[in-house]
């Protein structure tokens, strides 16, 4: 059986390897799944740029120096001294280089103000086309506090002086990205809305996501970010290709677009004679004459007798009498020296020590201080609220998508975590193209990870799971296998093997070499055994117990033979 489960255990480790080596043949020459992607395969992603706004990768070194600009303002409403956006901007590799030269915009300080802005290739306008803007992430230091969210900034930015001025106050029209700080752990989508009627300015801010991201800010790994945004108001965010977040820009913010048709009169105010009081003190209830609300809750128990054991004289702690002053006190610094005390051993086996006071009971007379009863209120005219009234602010939007024209992109960020990468950016109304730059970069990047990281039954098993007919293969290889094991080990015996089995006799020559001659010889052996023993058992009948001990005595035995019992053996005939 050990070399069945043997033959077993092999055969399932050589399909797997065959499966894991084909896994890797295939995934070769498929366009979709990139799993053997080797450092020096990867370049810099190539779309067409026909409907692209933008799309940075950040691999060419002197074009982000000519496109990008470094804020030099100033931020607002807090001290001089950490006003300035003084955090420093870098094009570098990531500290675990997954694909050579790839780079990425790293903002290597922490606990500054930092921000960094480059204008679209021509600006994006919100008519019928969908935005959809993505970009990728690397915490590489973890993330405690702070945010790795991007801008959308509004029409008015149209030059690299604007761009300099670049602050926490400049206009934007989308706010989106991973932000941190504490277990509050939020993914931003927020757009500005402009009222309709009197051009004020508000913040919508979409629902939470449906899913934990918690690992997004402490594995260390890329992440990618995609907002989609539709003409008919809807919006999808993914993270890493997976749905965190979808709904309505009508329906899933805060504050909603739209106001209510109506609002509190706020000249409206409650009469001074509106009572509210659902129940009221009966003002016809007294207190009964026997109403004592001066009885005490505890008494002491009128019946309580002192325990014949009690001792009274004894205190219930005593200096302990083993203790002995430290060699080293000082009185004069230490003061006068005691022992300790302890429990007074006598108080043990007694029912109690010192003075003896009797146990206070419940006193069956207590009834505490008296309160008049409560009535429904004649008067109560329920809960006041003022009257309402059409809301003079009130419009309709039913087009939230057509926001304020975007002409820039950027970073405006403080964090208390350094190394924060950023990658890949694209903007664009095509979703298709989003999809194939993401399989230029992100995707690839994540096949590296998964490739380093997975073992080769992982990756067999991750074969057949995308190739169901290698789960009929593995089947079909495995029963052969077994198959043949178990034939190995159960096919018959040859007759030479019988042969040998046949006698115990000491064989002094190869079996196979005396033919049919053993053969007979074999049998005869035999037939003189069988004699031999039973002319013993009748010599055994007739002697008695003393002629059996001398038949012992005299007759050679071969301790060592297997059998039901002793067999004296008999010399081979040559």
């Amino acid at each position: 059986m050990a070399l069945l489960y043997r033959g077993v255990i092999i055969s399932a480790l050589l399909v797997i390897s065959v499966v894991a080596v084909t896994a890797e043949a295939d995934d070769s020459d498929d366009g979709v799944t990139i799993e053997t992607i080797e450092e020096d395969d990867y370049q810099s992603p190539q779309i067409d740029h026909k409907n692209v706004y933008l799309a940075e990768h950040f691999d060419d070194v002197a074009s982000f120096k000519k496109k990008w600009v470094k804020s030099e303002a100033k931020k607002q409403g807090v001290d001089e001294n950490i006003a300035k956006y003084d955090g420093k901007w870098e094009i570098q590799s990531p500290l675990r280089r997954i694909l050579k030269n790839d780079l990425g915009l790293v903002l290597t300080t922490e606990a500054k103000h930092a921000a960094i802005s480059t204008l679209l290739d021509k600006p994006f306008e919100f008519k019928d086309k969908p935005l959809i803007v993505q970009y990728e992430v690397t915490m590489q230091e973890g993330q405690n506090c702070g945010g790795a969210y991007i801008k959308l900034l509004s029409r008015g930015l149209n030059t690299k002086a604007d761009l300099k001025q670049f602050h926490d106050q400049t206009p934007y029209t989308i706010m989106f990205g991973p932000d941190k700080c504490g277990n509050d752990n939020k993914l931003h989508f927020i757009f500005r809305h402009e009222n309709p009627k009197n051009g004020t300015i508000e913040e919508k801010h979409s629902k939470k996501p449906t899913q934990r991201l918690d690992d997004i800010y402490k594995d260390k790994e890329p992440h990618l970010y995609t907002l989609i945004v539709r003409p008919d108001n809807t919006f999808t965010i993914l993270v890493d290709n997976k749905e965190a977040n979808a709904g309505s820009l009508l329906e899933d913010f805060t504050p909603p677009v739209n106001p209510p048709e109506e609002i509190d009169d706020p000249n409206d105010k409650k009469p001074d004679d509106w009572d509210e009081r659902e129940k009221i003190v009966d003002p016809t209830a007294t207190k009964p004459l026997d109403w004592d609300e001066d009885a005490p809750a505890q008494i002491v128990d009128p019946n309580a007798v002192k325990p014949d054991t009690w001792l009274d004289d004894e205190p219930e702690t005593i200096p302990d009498p083993d203790a002995k002053k430290p060699d080293d006190w000082d009185e004069e610094m230490d003061g006068e020296w005691e022992a300790p005390l302890i429990d007074n051993p006598k108080c043990a086996a007694a029912a109690g020590c010192g003075e003896w006071k009797p146990p206070t009971i419940p006193n069956p007379n207590y009834k505490g201080p008296w309160r008049a009863p409560l009535i429904a209120n004649p008067n109560y005219r329920g809960k006041w609220s003022p009257r309402r009234i059409p809301n003079p602010h009130y419009f309709r939007d039913d087009t939230p998508f057509r926001m304020t024209p975007v002409h820039a992109v950027g970073f405006e960020l403080w964090s208390m975590s350094p190394m924060l990468l950023f990658d890949n950016i694209i903007i664009t109304d095509d979703e298709q193209v989003a999809e194939e730059w993401a399989k230029q970069t992100y995707a690839i990047k994540r096949a590296k990870i998964t490739s380093d990281s997975e073992s080769l039954v992982e990756r067999a098993l991750k074969y057949a799971g995308a190739h169901p007919w290698v789960y009929g293969v593995v089947i079909v290889g495995a029963f052969l296998l077994v198959g043949l094991t178990a034939y190995c080990c159960c096919m018959p015996k040859s007759d030479a093997d019988s042969i040998t089995k046949k006698t115990d006799a000491v064989v002094e020559d190869d079996p196979h070499s005396e033919g049919e001659g053993q053969e007979a010889e074999g049998e005869a052996e035999a037939e003189a055994e069988l004699e031999e023993k039973e002319e013993k058992e009748s010599k055994k009948s007739k002697a008695g117990l003393e002629g059996h001990e001398e038949e012992e005595k005299s007759s050679p035995v071969d301790t060592e033979g297997a059998g039901d019992g002793q067999r004296k053996r008999k010399p081979r005939k040559e």
